[in-house]
């Protein structure tokens, strides 16, 4: 019996292993598995640390369990509901569960489904709201051209794609240092017949803070009585429709208001998922056209399907259930009353360091910004404490505000389960140090080639 002498030789002075991996084309020859698995697992090893990255709401932890069931499921392909009825009935299952939680009014007269993220949620509410507007003029005898949406100018980037691709105008209402966020004040300006929608959002990425959609519906109420446009919501809860119902759940903003024709969220924020699985309800059958939803034949099967994508994983929506399941109201309030906890320890820290005034404070989502004090120096900004703290290993984001408020730059942590109260102190430990550093230096940083910590 011959032995292959590559297999046995140390890892490191294998052929693969001696080489570098080739990056734009395909090698001309196979790999020992085990030599192809070290060269990408090393690779890999220069990326950051999901855990100290406190720029990403998205979750970084799971626990054993969750780990398991994953490895077990990620075979699975959420489309073939033929080969996998029991992962479909799953799936509506969980949207069931959330248009619960979202109080719609009748659950079996709603409709949802998941998605690969909160992003594809957003488009397919637009697409509902496009729709039935064009439905509704074409039946009026009236023009389906220039159809436009309403939203804070501090929307994420996947709202500008939505208008891009479908060919919808975008209407920006500007956040200002008077006005913060979408509160409908400024609502009669911007909406006309065209208007197919106004987006409100359930935790702004910039700050974290709510839009107060009990506000926005008034405000869109009282201009229907005036002159008769009838305007849907959607709520763009990508993390706080997982946060509200459980640490807030006196605040309506959700399918009590009858304004609201739809609800999207990220299974993998605060719905405490890996990436990637985000939801989409619609409280009524008749808020989804059914024009929308394509009935297919496939291995065998015929099923509706709404979504984007077609084929995909149904290994992280099998992780929703589980963790619908295993945490149920109260382990979801512990969890993120925990991070709100946290958020706000860290908030009222940074605020007393004296260098910086709060933003905000995480009393919305677990998630809180700050500025450097004006006059405090000139000779560095909130880019170099970044920089300082990314040497210690840390993620801490700074970028400018939106539009009318471009001129000042925010620093933001989010905090997620797995950021716990000792980790908290590390971190306000480096922050000190950091800026105790930047405090001391004689001369200003130089900013060439300085950018935002990240863009949404």
């Amino acid at each position: 019996m011959t032995h292959d002498p590559s297999v046995l030789a140390p890892t490191y002075t294998r052929a693969g292993e001696r080489a570098v991996a080739p990056r734009y084309t395909i090698p001309d020859v196979e790999m020992d598995p085990t030599t192809a698995y070290q060269i990408v697992h090393d690779e890999t090893m220069l990326d950051g640390n999901a855990r100290l990255n406190l720029a990403t709401f998205v979750a970084t932890w799971m626990g054993d369990e969750a780990d398991r069931l994953f490895a077990e499921t990620y075979d699975k392909n959420m489309i073939d509901k033929d080969e996998y009825p029991r992962t479909a009935a799953i799936e509506e299952n969980c949207w069931r569960i959330l248009a619960s939680l979202w109080n719609v009014p009748d659950v079996k007269n709603s409709i949802g489904t998941s998605t690969i993220g909160s992003s594809e949620a957003c488009m397919l509410g637009g697409l509902a709201f496009k729709r039935r507007w064009q439905l509704a003029r074409r039946a009026a005898g009236k023009s389906t051209e220039k159809p436009n949406l309403i939203m804070s100018s501090a929307v994420q980037v996947c709202w500008e794609k939505f208008c891009n691709y479908f060919e919808v105008e975008p209407r920006y209402v500007p956040v200002s240092d008077e006005h913060p966020a979408l509160d409908g004040s400024q609502l009669e300006q911007y909406v006309d017949e065209n208007t197919i929608g106004v987006v409100a959002i359930m935790g702004v990425t910039y700050t974290g803070k709510y839009e107060p959609v009990q506000e926005i519906a008034a405000a869109l109420d009282a201009l229907q009585e005036k002159t008769g446009l009838d305007i849907p919501i959607h709520v763009d809860g990508a993390s706080g429709a997982m946060i509200a119902p459980f640490l807030q759940p006196e605040i309506e903003w959700d399918f009590r208001l009858p304004r609201v024709h739809s609800i999207s969220t990220s299974g993998h924020k605060y719905g405490l998922v890996y990436p990637g699985v985000g939801w989409v309800v619609w409280r009524t059958l008749d808020a989804l056209p059914d024009e929308l939803i394509f009935r297919v034949s496939y291995l065998g099967g015929d099923m509706p399907t709404l979504a984007l994508n077609f084929s995909r994983p149904g290994s992280q929506v099998l992780l929703q259930y589980y963790q619908f399941l295993r945490l149920g109201r109260e382990g979801y309030t512990a969890i993120q009353q925990e991070c709100q906890d946290v958020a706000k320890y860290l908030s009222k820290a940074i605020s007393e360091m004296g260098a910086f005034d709060l933003w905000s404070d995480g009393s919305d989502i677990p998630v809180f910004a700050w500025r450097l004090k004006p006059g405090h120096t000139e000779n560095w900004n909130l880019y170099h404490l970044s920089d300082r703290l990314r040497m210690k290993g840390w993620l801490v984001p700074a970028y400018p505000m939106p539009d009318d408020m471009s001129d000042l730059t925010v620093q933001r942590i989010v905090v997620r389960n797995g950021l716990s109260r000792d980790l908290a102190d590390e971190l306000l430990d480096d922050i000190r140090t950091e800026t105790a550093w930047l405090d001391g230096l004689s001369s200003p940083m130089p900013t060439e080639g300085q950018q935002p910590g990240f863009h949404h």
